[in-house]
């Protein structure tokens, strides 16, 4: 692979990572997909990172899980779920469109079903 190519690759999955350790304390700003993509971008860009992430004691379980089984662990689904129904709540508190406010609603409500609708892992590290 191109050295280019290689270092892109690596840039992407260190912001996409940086981004996942930030999310873990802001509410708004996701985490798991942030690792997801922190994972595969260093898998061609660094093994040697994208083997960090995987065995990451926070981080890794998650995206070891996803990867392996497509599984959402039920404590993240909980906290999915809740995030979402605190912005279904903001929603339709702020926005004054009501056909705008029903689309987002349904849509985080897919958002949701898709996400309970998830396995769980079988084994979780």
């Amino acid at each position: 692979m191109p050295v280019v190519r290689r270092v892109a690759f690596l840039a992407l999955a260190w912001v996409s990572f940086g981004l996942g350790v930030v999310g873990a304390f802001l509410p708004l700003l996701p985490t798991t997909c942030f690792m997801l993509l922190a994972a595969w971008a260093a898998s061609k860009g660094s093994p040697r990172f994208a083997a960090w992430i995987h065995e990451h004691p926070r981080f890794g379980p998650a995206v070891v899980a996803w990867e392996g089984e497509r599984a959402i662990p039920r404590h993240a689904k909980w906290l999915a779920s809740a995030m979402l129904a605190v912005s279904m709540l903001v929603l339709a508190l702020t926005v004054s469109l009501w056909w705008l406010k029903l689309s987002l609603i349904a849509g985080l409500c897919l958002v949701g079903a898709w996400i309970l609708s998830r396995p769980e892992p079988v084994v979780i590290r």
